[in-house]
């Protein structure tokens, strides 16, 4: 059975737990929840922190360093990271706006507790000051996950100003620390069933089913903002002249497997088989389709965005322009920084929340129906992978035919 099948059936078997508590044994509640479910619950959310502050700096190190280039290359990597911030930013724009507007989080009961509250926001210049690290050490050992961001670009930008046997040595180091703490997520992993059912039981014992009641909307109006975006890039690839009947039908096939699999990483071959068949140049395909598996998530991009304000409606917290301004550049910074694997939006959800200074409790909510739109969210990050690279295409060819 897979993971995502297990929280699955965890979230249910919790709100079955939490809700038989909440309405035959409520004498029982306090005495489980403070000795065993908070607990247990508690302890899954510190192994998620305990993971996310080395998978994001080293993630991030190996995926600037695969920045270094000359030529063409640098052409292609300016291009490119300037279509991505751009599309980037309009999804989780995308996600933040249908959250609002169709208000998941608010049928629920809003949570009032001692854990729960937000952190008082900082003023605006004060926050965007406050994300520049003075001690990388202090950083990395508090876990101030923008901070973390900010030294792992410094850290790879580096790297490519010096000599590859420089270098060699710390590089090895990083990617050596990457496939260890890709197994300590895995063994991480193995215990978020019960971390899942343990707080989706704790909240629905305490609260009543109330809190559950619009997940539906939730799902709904998520998958939603994903076709949004969808609609948003056929309309860019009709604006730029290039053919869209011709991309969608030649990327299909990495669309599907991405749906099926909840693995950008997964859908890799068959999306560089799809961008002959789309007529992208080969020479473009082999750098830009790559390059975008490893930075390109507009999947969690919308996912961040949209599950953050989920979060702030659900826990009662008001959406001022400094809180909605932080979700959306964490959210930026994470979607850029995101691993092309199953599960990873849900980890890299801490980041977000963290930052906003919203309760981390919400994790628990959306982890174990993460699955249903999890392949919805893969793909759109094969598209956006696909469609980006296509728009270098049509921007090389406009730049060679002002060129002739």
């Amino acid at each position: 059975m897979s993971l995502s099948t297990r929280i699955f059936i965890a979230l249910f078997a919790g709100i079955v737990f939490g809700g038989l508590l909440n309405l035959l044994a409520p004498g029982w509640i306090a005495p489980l929840d403070e000795y065993v479910l908070s607990p247990v619950g508690e302890i899954f959310l510190r192994a998620i922190q305990l993971i996310v502050v080395p998978l994001v700096f080293v993630a991030l190190v190996i995926g600037v360093t695969q920045l270094k280039g000359s030529g063409h290359i640098a052409r292609y990597t300016t291009k490119l990271m300037s279509f991505y911030v751009v599309t980037s930013a309009f999804a989780i724009v995308i996600g933040i706006l249908v959250a609002i507007t169709i208000r998941p989080g608010d049928s629920a009961e809003p949570i009032s507790s001692g854990d729960a509250d937000a952190n008082e926001g900082q003023p605006l210049m004060e926050w965007l000051v406050s994300i520049v690290p003075s001690n990388p050490f202090e950083s990395l050992a508090s876990g101030n996950l923008l901070q973390v961001i900010i030294i792992a670009a410094l850290v790879g930008t580096a790297i490519n100003l010096l000599q590859d046997e420089q270098t060699k040595p710390f590089m090895n180091f990083i990617e050596s620390t990457y496939e260890i703490v890709q197994k300590i997520l895995g063994l991480v992993l193995i215990i978020a069933p019960i971390g899942v059912f343990s707080l989706i039981a704790s909240m629905v014992a305490t609260q009543g089913f109330g809190i559950l009641a619009n997940l539906a909307v939730y799902i709904l109006g998520l998958i939603a903002a994903i076709f949004i975006m969808i609609a948003l890039y056929a309309l860019l690839l009709s604006v730029t002249r290039a053919n869209p009947k011709a991309f969608f039908k030649g990327f299909m096939p990495a669309f599907t497997l991405a749906f099926g699999t909840a693995s950008s990483n997964a859908a890799l071959p068959v999306a560089m088989d799809g961008a002959k068949k789309a007529g992208l140049d080969e020479q473009i395909s082999r750098f830009a389709i790559p390059f975008g598996t490893a930075l390109k998530r507009d999947g969690a991009g919308i996912l961040q965005g949209f599950n953050a304000i989920f979060v702030a409606q659900l826990f009662g917290v008001e959406l001022t322009f400094t809180l909605v301004l932080t979700i959306f550049v964490s959210a930026l910074l994470v979607s850029f920084s995101t691993a092309g694997v199953p599960g990873a939006g849900i980890i890299m959800m801490t980041t977000v929340l963290t930052a906003a200074g919203l309760p981390l409790e919400g994790i628990a909510i959306v982890a174990g129906i993460d699955r249903i739109t999890e392949g919805f969210r893969t793909m759109l990050n094969v598209l956006g992978n696909a469609a980006n690279a296509t728009l270098l295409q049509r921007s090389e060819d406009h730049r060679l035919a002002k060129k002739g």
